[in-house]
């Protein structure tokens, strides 16, 4: 019984981590065509290149961008792409961007 909580545990968790991905990879269309497909690029030949990123640096960027307290030069434009994201889009949005490498 033990061993089969476990799976049913671990299945979950596994299931919930590739939701996320996905929800993240969805978002991050959005992001693509100023960032580049692996986050690559300069937006608009301004912005840092988020490419190698983890997902903590990621997460508080796009947290300071919402509540104003992040960015520079791109500052108005992704306060306006941050927001319609809620915390939990944020933290998906933001494990998908640390897997660019």
């Amino acid at each position: 019984m033990q061993t089969l909580t476990k799976i049913l545990v671990v299945s979950s968790i596994l299931g919930l981590t590739s939701l996320m991905a996905s929800e993240g990879e969805t978002l991050y269309k959005a992001c693509a065509s100023c960032h580049g497909q692996n986050g690559e690029k300069a937006a608009l030949g301004k912005s840092q290149i988020i490419k190698g990123w983890d997902k903590e640096k990621v997460a508080a960027s796009l947290k300071g961008y919402k509540d104003g307290s992040y960015g520079g030069a791109m500052k108005g434009v992704m306060k306006g792409q941050v927001s319609r994201l809620d915390n939990n889009k944020i933290d998906a949005l933001a494990t998908y961007i640390a897997t660019f490498k």
